[in-house]
């Protein structure tokens, strides 16, 4: 069995990917044993650097969470909630021109698509905060769009590449004009095909909005940072680990959805694999009748 881009690994280079992977998990256990030992010998375990979460010393336990679950990561929800649409609907827009057969409306996309992919987003929020003089809630959701439409054109236009020519050359047989053949029978199928892409493109805009804090903005990075300014440096291991299994759970879980849709898309899209499913046990038009005989 060959894959598109490499063939199939055999017994031996199999066996050489199971020892590497036994060799590499130990290697990390071994680096998070030397980091445990570290901080437990300069007292990071010590109950007294945790009573931030359920004793703090100036303040409830309430606000200490308050601050985090609803002031920081309710901002960092906000800005992607806003900025996730827009630089999806502009990202679509920007696919379109580019798609266009007119050269000369063509390459004034393709500069626009380079120039923002390749801007840090740091840097566009600074534009948007300093030369535009927008607040530091418009400035992140600025820096996020601006980069992340650019992304999301380029992630449709390889699905517009990817879709079969003789699909637009039905179209226009049929008598659909260039508008119509692009918006009902190519971009649709483009969207989906590349529908886990987009989706983990919006993980990654998730992250970027931590970068919020460098503008000012009182996303979940700088409400914990602040928190442990208020409280003392003493509390920021347990203040930043929170921090920390907030973004995994948000994250994981629209990496996990993105998994899923992704193994969804494929199984719709390839006949071979509905059929290999239909077939399996519990998963057939008939799974809900039980053992019943028909």
């Amino acid at each position: 069995m060959t894959s598109v881009l490499y063939d199939a690994p055999g017994p031996v280079a199999r066996r050489r990917e199971r020892w590497g992977s036994v060799i590499g998990s130990v290697v990390v256990l071994v680096l998070l044993a030397v980091g445990a030992v570290a901080a437990a010998r300069n007292g990071v375990f010590d109950a007294d650097r945790w009573d931030v979460l359920y004793d703090p010393p100036k303040q409830t336990a309430a606000d200490v969470w308050r601050s985090l679950l609803v002031t920081g990561l309710g901002a960092t929800l906000r800005a992607a909630a806003l900025a996730a649409p827009l630089a999806l609907a502009l990202g679509v827009a920007l696919a379109v021109w580019r798609s266009t057969r007119l050269r000369a409306l063509r390459i004034p996309a393709v500069g626009v698509i380079e120039l923002f992919r390749g801007v840090p987003v740091l840097l566009m929020m600074f534009f948007a905060l300093l030369a535009l003089k927008l607040s530091s809630f418009e400035a992140v959701v600025f820096g996020l769009v601006v980069y992340n439409m650019a992304i999301v054109a380029e992630i449709l236009r390889a699905g517009l590449a990817a879709l079969p020519k003789g699909q637009a050359e039905a179209a226009y047989a049929l008598g659909l004009s260039r508008p119509q053949t692009l918006f009902t029978i190519l971009l649709p199928q483009a969207v989906r095909l590349m529908m886990p892409s987009l989706v983990a493109q919006m993980v990654v805009l998730l992250k970027d909005s931590s970068l919020g804090f460098i503008v000012g903005y009182q996303e979940l990075l700088k409400v914990i940072q602040n928190n442990s300014y208020f409280y003392g440096n003493n509390y920021a291991f347990a203040l930043f680990t929170v921090g920390t299994v907030v973004y995994l759970t948000v994250n994981l879980s629209l990496s996990w959805f993105a998994r899923w849709l992704a193994r969804r898309t494929s199984a719709q899209g390839n006949p071979e694999a509905v059929a290999e499913a239909a077939q399996r046990p519990g998963t057939g038009p008939g799974a809900d009748a039980g053992a019943r005989p028909v």
